[in-house]
């Protein structure tokens, strides 16, 4: 019979040796070991999967493993979204995360298969995305003031555009509304592109619309903007003033989206993702295409980001408790 000292002794060795094992398992130097899914919760070929399958490809090769996109599109975004949190906290899934699913539908929704707080970690946010107020070119005004003056001459007879209730550009057409003290009709269209086009051909008045589907229409003056809705001027449109600059202090309003995990991933592996992506934002490739688009890189911390979220979700609560707006 062994003696029970050396015994101990060996059992201890192996269990430090386990623990050690696990404990590496856990740290960001021994992850990735292989491909990583990142979800992007919408359809292919949009905004949102444009931006984030770069984001991915300048991730793959940084990490020296795949980063292969899965797109699961549906129900503005919250199937993709649930896909992400119900994911298991290993590192080895994560996703966009976007304004719609994290900051909007919790408030809009009657019932949310995950909790946004609770569910998910916060990683990075990649960039957020102004909206630029457009009025069609038959409305006989030149700038805010003018278009507020004749809102308020004509109640309910102007209409605002939208790819649909809850998107950026219905909310922030509701957040104008009320700042402004107007009475203006929303219509909401089945996507953006036939919500422009109408704009385009004076069946609508106005419209919110993201910078990169703006610009073509603006350049080609077959649209008028009023007005930007970021805290400082656009690059690409340095003419057109916020609407704060404009007459109404303090008006904020985005399209955004960063990157999230499942909730209890690893903070080692956030802490590498997070330090990787800020360095894939100052890349020349990504920083030209956030620029063109028309939106601006944002970076941080995960801290930061899941801050800038709550922040996010108290604003357009309170919009849309003020407009009474449901989805039907």
């Amino acid at each position: 019979m062994k003696p029970l000292r050396p015994l101990l002794t060996s059992l201890l060795a192996i269990t430090t040796l386990a623990g050690a094992s696990c404990a590496r398992a856990q740290d960001a130097g021994d992850w990735p070991t292989k491909p990583v899914t990142f979800i992007v919760p919408y359809a292919p070929g949009g905004f949102a999967d444009t931006r984030m399958r770069l984001i991915a490809r300048k991730l793959s090769d940084v990490l020296k493993q795949p980063v292969v996109v899965e797109n699961k599109a549906g129900a503005g975004g919250v199937i993709g979204t649930n896909l992400i949190a119900k994911g298991a906290p290993d590192g080895y899934t994560i996703g966009a995360g976007n304004l719609a699913p994290l900051a909007v539908n919790p408030s809009l929704m009657k019932q949310m298969p995950y909790q946004a707080d609770k569910d998910l970690v916060p990683v990075l946010l990649i960039e957020t995305s102004p909206l630029v107020l457009n009025v069609t070119n038959s409305l006989p005004v030149k700038n805010l003031q003018e278009l507020i003056a004749l809102a308020k001459k004509e109640p309910g007879t102007l209409t605002f555009g939208s790819s649909g209730v809850g998107g950026a550009h219905h909310l922030s057409g509701e957040m104008f509304r009320e700042q402004a003290g107007i009475d203006i009709v929303h219509v909401p269209y089945k996507g953006g592109s036939p919500a422009s086009a109408d704009l385009m051909g004076g069946h609508i008045s106005m419209m919110f619309e993201m910078g990169y589907a703006a610009l073509p229409a603006i350049q080609s003056k077959k649209v008028h903007p009023i007005a930007v809705t970021s805290t400082k001027r656009l690059d690409v449109l340095p003419d057109v003033p916020t609407l704060s600059e404009a007459g109404l202090p303090g008006f904020e309003s985005y399209n955004w989206q960063g990157i999230v995990a499942p909730a209890g991933t690893p903070a080692p592996i956030i802490a590498r993702l997070n330090s990787e992506l800020n360095r894939i934002l100052k890349d020349a490739e990504v920083q030209r295409a956030i620029a063109d688009s028309g939106s601006q890189a944002a970076g941080g911390t995960p801290e930061e980001f899941g801050t800038f979220i709550a922040a996010e979700t108290q604003k357009w609560a309170e919009v849309i408790k003020k407009g009474n707006i449901t989805l039907q």
